[in-house]
């Protein structure tokens, strides 16, 4: 993790994230409430817009929280469930 530290340009990404979440989010809620108006052939492809807004939302905010929490790289999250299972009293998983 020594590679993350020191002064490097991920410090702060995830407000990046956060901010792109509640974006998204705002965007789809307010689709939402609006309803449907218009031609009746569109409406697959809106609902299927909308849709794709709520789960942008939650991908991006599942990335700003592991970010924030200094979760860069799958080998982070690795570590991170090694930890657990080690509180846990499971033995550790085998690396073949």
């Amino acid at each position: 993790m020594e590679e993350n530290g020191g002064g490097g340009g991920n410090s702060g990404t995830h407000w990046w994230w956060a901010l792109a979440t509640t974006a998204q989010l705002g965007l789809a809620i307010s689709s939402f409430r609006k309803g449907y108006a218009g031609d009746s052939r569109l409406m697959p492809l809106k609902a299927f817009g909308v849709a794709s807004l709520f789960v942008g939302a939650g991908a991006s905010a599942t990335v700003s929280v592991l970010s924030a929490h200094g979760i860069h790289k799958v080998e982070d999250v690795m570590e991170v469930g090694a930890g657990i299972r080690t509180r846990l009293g499971v033995r550790p998983r085998g690396t073949g």
